[in-house]
This record gives structure tokens, C-alpha cells and sequence, in this order.
């Protein structure tokens, strides 16, 4: 994963950058990857280069994960797993909301706290929590992100609330301690983003390391 925490960044400038980000990712394919690209669409998969295309051509639209349960609830669309508030949204949730609906990349935001790292940042409703998910077609999320807690005694409450040892954490509450700037970040699935680009189906197929059996010293 690449996650970098940046300062004096909410979740607004969190959205803003991985969009730009990953536009920019996929751009960079598209321009000095072509002949490779090309190849991919012409013999694994003809949708490929309008797939990535379709990412750096449209704005990705912005929703709260509420908005986004109430548009799956009613789309009439029969899924594997059943969705409501509150719980985690699957693949196939995501895509829907990507390739059927939408048409476009989403970006989800202010996930139930309950399903989310103790870390980010609650919301004054006291129920959500400054989280982002982005989707892609496809493969559903590729980022996710938050903007993280900053202030020392909510951090604490939320700890206790979780049942996470303050022991196990004191080095990431010392973080807080003396004070600490509004700052945000997200982590790019590198295996996923490939996967992406490269049209493949399986992500086994995108990893680049040998998988071999008994290999693994752990």
C-alpha cells in the first residue's frame, strides 16, 4: 500500500488528491505504455484502453456511503449479499454503483464509524466518520482513506471505546500528545491499481513476486 499522511489536509483535499492522483497514474499508462496497452486490448481485453480512458475523461462523482445504501436499496437489483446501513459494502455493491448507475468513478465518504479504524476522524453526528473510498470499475475500491483524529482526548474515548490497550498504541497516541495539525491520507492498493491498468481478471496474476509452494519463511 502507499499511504502517505499529509498536513494541514482534510478529507476534501484527500478527495481532490486521489483523484488527481490516479488520473494522472493512468494518463501516464496511456501515453507511455501504449504499444503494451494496445496489445492487452487487442488480445486479453478489447475494452481495456476505453475502460481507462473513461477514468481520466470524467470527474469522479462524490457521495456519502447513506446516499449510496439508499441508491442501492432501491435499484431493485438482486445482490448476493444484502445491503443496509451500516454494514460493509461489498464488490459488488461498489460496481454497481460504478458501471450501472453512476457511469463513472465514485468516491464514497463518511462511513459508519463502526466499521472503520479507530483513528479517523468522527463526524458531529457522533455515528460517521471522515473515510473516503474510491471506486473503479471493475475491481471496486483501489483507495481508501480518511482523515485522521488529531485531537488527543477523542482519540482516547474512541480507544476505550473499541477495547483497543491504550499499551499497545501509546507510541501512535504520543503522536497527539503535544498537539498535532488537521492532516489526512490514503493508501493505494499498488497490486489493484495494475490490475487495472493492465485489464487482467485475477490479481494473482499482477504480483510481482514468484508464488511457489512452501516458499514463504512465515
Amino acid at each position: 500500500m502507499i499511504e502517505p499522511e499529509m498536513a494541514f489536509y482534510d478529507i476534501i483535499d484527500n478527495m481532490d488528491l486521489a483523484e488527481d492522483f490516479l488520473k494522472y497514474l493512468v494518463s501516464y499508462a496511456l501515453e507511455n505504455c501504449l504499444d503494451d496497452l494496445e496489445f492487452l486490448n487487442k488480445m486479453y481485453d478489447n475494452e481495456l484502453i476505453d475502460r481507462l480512458k473513461f477514468v481520466v475523461n470524467n470527474d469522479f462523482k462524490r457521495l456519502s456511503y447513506t446516499e449510496a445504501v439508499e441508491i442501492l436499496k432501491a435499484s431493485g437489483q438482486k445482490f448476493e449479499f444484502p445491503v443496509d446501513w451500516g454494514t460493509d459494502l461489498q464488490s459488488e455493491h461498489e460496481r454497481y454503483l460504478v458501471e450501472k448507475h453512476f457511469e463513472r468513478p465514485v468516491i464514497l465518504t463518511d462511513y459508519p464509524k463502526h466499521i472503520k479504524a479507530f483513528y479517523m476522524k468522527q463526524n458531529d453526528d457522533g455515528k460517521t466518520v471522515r473515510a473516503m473510498d474510491v471506486l473503479f470499475p471493475r475491481i471496486g475500491e483501489i483507495i481508501g482513506g480518511s482523515q485522521r483524529e488529531e485531537v488527543l482526548e477523542k482519540l482516547v474515548a474512541r480507544c476505550q471505546e473499541m477495547h483497543i490497550p491504550e499499551k499497545d498504541i501509546w507510541w501512535y497516541l504520543d503522536t497527539r500528545k503535544y498537539g498535532t495539525a488537521p492532516h489526512a491520507g490514503f493508501g493505494l492498493g499498488f497490486e489493484r491499481l495494475i490490475l487495472f491498468v493492465t485489464g487482467m481478471a485475477n490479481i494473482r496474476d499482477v504480483i510481482p513476486f514468484p508464488r511457489t509452494p512452501q516458499n514463504a519463511e512465515f
